[in-house]
């Protein structure tokens, strides 16, 4: 059973997960990475998504996006049940979110200019010049300007991030979705790159859904926490609430993971 924080925030959710199922086949049977469970993600605030290796995590995005159906339950957008959108209707939802993947995805035969215009050419009918300036103005506020005309193998990692997300926010997209937005870099860069979601989360004000392995520093962003371990669902609206649970796999994982929080707080 999942642990929902009373919070204002949580009584308006852009996302909710209600009692989804998914499994895959293995060599022992069905892996169930999601068993029913139930969560919901606050408009407007940074939810992380955090567990470990194979628990669920990206899965859970792929199913946001419908990217991948659940076995059972329904996942909410708004009013609209993603598990039951198809063709049209399931793109038209898909233009409410931006996302920053893992890798960047960034296209290597593209300049930094093109690649951050190719939602707009994809889905808007601007004239070359409205183009140009919607995309300078995103440059100039990912601090990118001068960088429009290089190649994403003349980037380093974290100016790679940066072109992503300023792709991802093209189309001011309610939710933005980030994929181990972090994977590769060193802690300079890492720290340097969490201060750029805080700022354009805080300047756009969208729904941020992060999932990542960088523990705890992400959670630094958090205003809300979703733990998954074997199918479970926890949820905690900051890293302090974790020591306090009962859950064994809980307890271990703050005492591992969260231990210089832990401690920290208790002598506080």
């Amino acid at each position: 059973m999942s642990t929902q924080p009373e919070t204002t925030a949580a009584s308006d959710p852009v996302i909710r997960f209600i009692d989804v199922t998914k499994s895959f086949s293995g060599p022992k049977g069905r892996n169930y990475v999601l068993n029913k469970v139930n969560f919901s993600v606050p408009r407007g605030m940074t939810t992380v998504i955090a567990g470990g290796s194979g628990q669920g995590k990206s899965v859970a995005l792929k199913l946001v996006l419908g990217l991948m159906q659940p076995d059972s339950g329904s996942i909410m957008v708004d009013s609209l049940d993603v598990t039951r959108l198809r063709g049209e209707k399931l793109r038209k939802l898909r233009t409410k979110f931006g996302v920053l993947f893992q890798g960047s995805a960034l296209f290597d035969s593209l300049t930094v200019f093109e690649n951050v215009a190719m939602p707009l050419r994809e889905r808007l009918r601007l004239s070359d010049s409205e183009i140009e300036g919607r995309v300078m103005q995103t440059l100039e506020q990912l601090e990118l300007v001068g960088h429009e005309n290089k190649f994403p193998a003349q980037l380093s990692g974290g100016m790679k991030k940066r072109v992503g997300l300023a792709r991802a926010l093209q189309l001011d997209p309610e939710i933005v979705l980030f994929d181990e937005p972090t994977t590769g870099l060193d802690p300079v860069m890492t720290g340097e790159i969490y201060d750029l979601f805080l700022r354009t989360q805080s300047r756009k004000g969208y729904t941020a859904v992060i999932v990542s392995h960088d523990i705890p520093r992400v959670f630094d962003l958090a205003d809300q926490i979703v733990l998954l371990n074997k199918g479970e669902v926890d949820v905690f609206s900051s890293p302090a609430e974790i020591q306090y649970s009962t859950k064994p796999y809980i307890r271990e994982f703050s005492e591992q993971v969260l231990g210089g929080v832990t401690k920290s707080l208790e002598q506080g």
